[in-house]
């Protein structure tokens, strides 16, 4: 609008302006394209479909373009604003994460998963209320899912509830067996409370259910090292390290949530010559990921 005023004033000034030119001004006016919405819809759900396959293939920020597009063309799909907040998580953008799923929320306020997706989100940004708020609204909706059931114990942990927390995960291992995240942050807490044989006996019945699952197997070996038991501490160590050497990096164990003195019987355990190969080890044999990154 504003170069079309600049246009015909212009016109005006110079005295170019005669009574044959509205027919050239109209022609200015540009021809408006009907926009079929149905359309737009259509092509905004496909879009979050091609963006859900491409963070399965781990490019999250291709996958946010396309979903940015998508919540623009299909704004009133509640699908699109979820898997935006989703991918923002993925990409640590939290806050930008929490409004497009709150977004999401008020387009369809019964979905669950929307509710738990909003309890991770508050759980990095360490907002653990509103986080356990948040699971238990979807939990209400839809009771049996173990994986909410596990980060609304993870969020009661962070809270330092820790009767809530293990009932939450004896609850989440309850309605699946092979769940041993569940049972092993049961050990966690165990061992933080200073039981450490019950601990023990925990983290021995999660590497029991997965013989991949490195974190286990890691925490046993740290216990049965405290309880003396040194030789078959350090083979388990070692295996749990050659497993994921993730877990060799105690800034990792603790975002993992292992507790203070478990974080400080591990340091101890590292110090061991024998272990400390291990890491080295098992470190430089990491793979890496494409881009050069770890």
């Amino acid at each position: 609008m504003p170069k079309r005023i600049f246009f015909l004033s212009a016109l005006t000034i110079f005295g170019l302006w005669t009574a044959t030119q509205p027919a050239f001004a109209q022609a200015l006016v540009p021809h408006v394209v009907q926009l079929d919405a149905n359309k737009l819809e259509l092509q905004g759900i496909g879009l979050i479909q091609e963006a859900t396959q491409l963070a399965q293939f781990q490019q999250p920020e291709l996958a946010l373009a396309r979903a940015r597009l998508a919540t623009q063309m299909a704004p009133k799909v509640p699908e699109t604003w979820a898997v935006l907040g989703g991918l923002y998580l993925q990409l640590n953008q939290t806050d930008k994460g929490v409004v497009a799923l709150k977004h999401a929320q008020t387009l369809d306020p019964r979905n669950a998963n929307i509710s738990f997706a909003l309890g991770t989100a508050y759980f990095q940004q360490k907002k653990y209320g509103e986080a356990i708020a948040s699971i238990q609204a979807g939990l209400k909706i839809k009771p049996d899912v173990p994986g909410a059931l596990f980060d609304l114990g993870n969020a009661y942990l962070m809270q330092r509830q820790t009767s809530e927390a293990i009932a939450s995960y004896e609850k989440a291992a309850s309605q699946d067996k092979q769940y041993w995240p569940a049972i092993n942050n049961i050990g966690l807490i165990k061992y933080e409370s200073g039981d450490v044989d019950e601990a023990v006996r925990r983290w021995q019945a999660a590497a029991a259910i997965d013989p991949k699952a490195a974190e286990p197997r890691l925490a046993a070996a740290i216990g049965l090292y405290r309880k003396g038991e040194r030789d078959k501490a350090l083979a388990l160590g070692e295996a749990a390290i050659r497993l994921d050497s993730r877990y060799s990096d105690l800034k990792f164990l603790k975002d993992n949530l292992w507790g203070e003195k478990l974080l400080a019987d591990t340091q101890k355990f590292f110090a061991v010559p024998r272990i400390q190969a291990t890491i080295v080890q098992a470190q430089a044999e990491r793979p890496r990921q494409p881009g050069g990154t770890e």
